[in-house]
């Protein structure tokens, strides 16, 4: 029986895959930044969505890694006092 990270490895070997990965994995990171941000200032989702003016749910999602548009995305950083920056 193959352990997960030999059968992760061998699966980040398709460039499809990988690429699909990484994506996953940075709206992971992304989301998880906020939730700790959130955390540290000591503020509820709910409190951040109102700020934000989005929904709780629509949070959850976010801190949770899922796919959200760029300016709900925006919404929620700015309000948090965080910055995005795009490079190529």
């Amino acid at each position: 029986m193959k352990s997960y990270r030999e059968h992760l490895n061998k699966q980040l070997s398709n460039p499809e895959f990988k690429k699909l990965y990484e994506d996953e994995k940075y709206l992971l990171e992304l989301g998880l930044r906020i939730a700790k941000t959130r955390q540290l200032l000591g503020i509820s989702q709910k409190e951040l969505a109102e700020k934000s003016h989005i929904t709780q749910q629509q949070l959850s999602k976010i801190e949770n890694g899922y796919n959200c548009n760029l300016l709900t995305f925006i919404k929620v950083s700015s309000t948090l006092g965080l910055s995005i920056s795009l490079s190529a």
